[in-house]
């Protein structure tokens, strides 16, 4: 994630109004992580699977808390089980954020498979989603992925890709 993406992404959490992050830190939002734990206004809980980490995100909105789950979009697969059980069955909006691996300009062979699945698991889990490539458009893009997760009582995604991890 560039320096400028990370001030955007952290920029769209607070100005959405999250007060609670969990997450599995992957290599394009580690910074992300890293700037959410030292936000006071965040409570942040890392975690070893995303599924666990959706779970918390929803016992979080359970409590009352307005929470985000910050993950590579591999932990989609991950977490599916537990989004399609909790979500589909109650209605629970957690916010998520993704790295889009395997997006136009992946460099790594094994991030390919992850895209070719995020878009089509995100459609099958009825989760309506954002694909952001542009910096500019990242902040807006969290704030209205939560507002749609908060209306739908569903969760809503945003994709971070294009100049958002890469400086061609």
């Amino acid at each position: 994630m560039t320096e400028a993406a990370l001030d955007a992404a952290h920029e769209g959490l607070r100005a959405a109004g999250i007060d609670f992050v969990s997450g599995l830190p992957d290599g394009w939002q580690r910074p992300l992580h890293e700037r959410v734990e030292l936000d006071p206004d965040i409570h942040y809980v890392p975690v070893c699977n995303e599924g666990v980490g959706f779970s918390i995100c929803a016992g979080a909105w359970l409590g009352g808390k307005k929470p985000a789950l910050i993950m590579e979009n591999s932990g989609l697969r991950v977490a599916s089980e537990y989004i399609a059980r909790i979500s589909l069955g109650t209605g629970v909006p957690v916010t998520l954020l993704c790295s889009y691996r395997g997006d136009v300009g992946e460099t790594e062979h094994w991030g390919i498979p992850h895209g070719i699945v995020a878009e089509p698991l995100l459609d099958a889990l009825r989760i309506k989603y954002l694909v952001v490539r542009h910096v500019e458009d990242l902040a807006k893009s969290i704030v209205r992925a939560k507002r749609t997760g908060e209306a739908q009582l569903h969760p809503a995604a945003v994709l971070v890709s294009g100049d958002c991890v890469w400086e061609d």
